[in-house]
Order: structure tokens, then C-alpha cells, then sequence
């Protein structure tokens, strides 16, 4: 079990950003991950807006108050960096922390912000896989990129991102959907694997943590929104269909939940408690 930490927002700064590592590390959490933005344009900021910490380095900062936890990107937009310094930064990152990390990555959406870098939206897809590519032949290659076996987690949930993850990665890493959902890709993702003649990737969700009072029964539910009731059903359906870690979102929408850290931590510390009790 995971957490998907704010690493931006205007309640986030740097003794915030540790405090939301103890609270997780505390837990007993298995991993924490930050998302990734560069340059924050106008259609980033208005769901992130500043401060937005690069996850590098704060995750680099992260390593150093905590001891266990591993550490993770959910997810990093990989065609906005040259593969080789990537390949280094996560390579570095990996051995400084002791092995704790876990390379989650993406194609990205934000279409100004690509424009800002300088990169090509359109060619987005085929640019991550070339990174990717280049990134493990140097982790494979060359004694000074050398950082161990790093974990590849690739989100999304189209055909291309589970292509990408049956070809590139390690775990296929969906993002936040509603029940059901999942149930009907993975023959997809089975299938996609049985077609490039690979293993098929293990399954890393990351889900939604919103905690209410009464059972949540709409249509189009979310997968870990509910009661604790419900969202212990969630896991345990995950659990079914072979997940092997589950990230929890417990942040929502509304950046100024950012300012207000301890209802999400009371809501991870309902889940962690409901979930060491039933795996005793």
C-alpha cells in the first residue's frame, strides 16, 4: 500500500512535504510517490498550482527524513527530459536512497506546457518510448548510470499505455477510475501481452481515498470512495484481480485541501489501521 503525497499547492513547502513523509512512513506505508510538472503554464496551474516541487528533488530531500519507505513518481513525464539525464537522476536517486525507488512514468496532457519546453505534443507517445528505451540501455550499459533494478511503473489506461507497459515496464499503473472499470481492461492488457509474445506487467493502481459517512451508490462511482466499508471492499477487489501495490489518492480536486494536511492523514490512518487489522 501506497500514498500519493501533494507535492503542490499553496499549503505545500518543504516541513509540510516531511511531515507528509513521517505521517506515511509512520503508518506503516510501503511507498510514497510525488506527480511531476516543469513548468507550470496556465492549464497545469489551475489544477496545480504553485509552489510545485520538482520530484527529483524533492524526493532526493525525502530520502534523507526517512529511512523505509520506498519512494516513487506517479508519475514522471518522461518525454520532457533528455533520456540521459533522466537515466542519471533516477539512477543516482536509486542508490542515495538505498534502493527504495520506484519509476513511475507517463506521456503527459498538458499541451502549453509541452509548447513552454519546447517538445512536441504530438509526438509524445513515441518520444517516451525511445526515453525509456535509451534510459534502460544506459542502466544496463554504463558502470556511472548503474542505480540496480528500478522498478518501470507506466500509467494510463489506454491501449498505447498498455502496450507501453506489456513492452517497457515493469507494472502497468491506471490512474484513478471508476468500479468496474478495471475489470474490463485487463483481458485487454492479457491479450496485448499474449500479442507481443511478453509476460503480462503486474498490477499498480492508484485509486482515489475519499471517506464518507454514508455509502456512496451513484453511478460511476469511484474505485476508493465510500465508506471504510467500501473502500476496504475496493482493495479487497484489487487484491482479486491481482494487484500487487495500490496507491491512495487521499488529496482531491481542490488544491486549498493542501492547507489542511491532517484530514488526508486521518483518512490514510483509517485505512492503514482497518487494513493491519485484517491482515493479522
Amino acid at each position: 500500500m501506497g500514498v500519493n503525497v501533494p507535492n503542490f499547492g499553496p499549503g505545500t513547502d518543504p516541513g509540510v512535504l516531511r511531515d507528509w513523509a513521517r505521517t506515511v512512513e509512520g503508518l506503516g506505508f510501503d511507498l510514497l510517490m510525488l506527480s511531476d510538472h516543469l513548468a507550470v503554464t496556465p492549464d497545469v496551474a489551475e489544477q496545480y498550482p504553485a509552489p510545485f516541487y520538482e520530484p527529483f528533488t524533492a524526493l532526493s530531500w525525502l530520502a534523507g527524513v526517512t529511512q523505509r519507505v520506498r519512494l516513487g513518481t506517479s508519475v514522471l513525464i518522461v518525454p520532457y527530459r533528455h533520456p540521459l539525464q533522466m537515466a542519471r537522476m533516477v539512477a543516482n536517486l536509486n542508490q542515495l536512497s538505498g534502493g527504495r525507488l520506484v519509476l513511475g512514468v507517463g506521456v503527459g496532457w498538458a499541451k502549453q506546457e509541452f509548447a513552454a519546453l519546447g517538445v512536441s505534443y504530438e509526438r509524445r507517445g513515441a518520444l517516451t518510448d525511445a526515453h525509456l528505451a535509451a534510459m534502460k540501455a544506459a542502466w544496463d550499459n554504463k558502470d556511472d548510470y548503474r542505480g540496480g533494478q528500478i522498478p518501470i511503473w507506466v500509467g494510463g489506461g489506454s491501449d498505447a499505455a498498455m502496450r507501453r507497459a506489456v513492452r517497457l515496464g515493469d507494472a502497468w499503473h491506471p490512474l484513478r477510475f471508476s468500479a468496474g472499470w478495471l475489470d474490463e481492461r485487463l483481458p485487454r492488457l492479457r491479450s496485448l501481452a499474449y500479442e507481443q509474445k511478453r509476460p503480462v506487467p503486474a498490477l499498480a493502481p492508484r485509486i482515489v481515498l475519499r471517506l464518507t459517512e454514508k455509502p456512496v451508490t451513484v453511478a460511476g462511482r469511484l474505485v476508493g470512495e465510500g465508506t471504510i466499508d467500501q473502500v476496504m471492499e475496493d482493495l479487497d477487489r484489487l487484491r482479486i484481480l491481482g494487484a500487487d501495490t495500490v496507491i491512495l489518492d487521499p488529496v482531491g480536486d481542490d488544491p486549498e485541501e493542501t492547507r489542511h494536511p491532517q484530514q488526508a492523514w486521518q483518512a490514510i490512518a483509517t485505512v492503514a489501521a482497518r487494513w493491519n487489522w485484517e491482515k493479522k
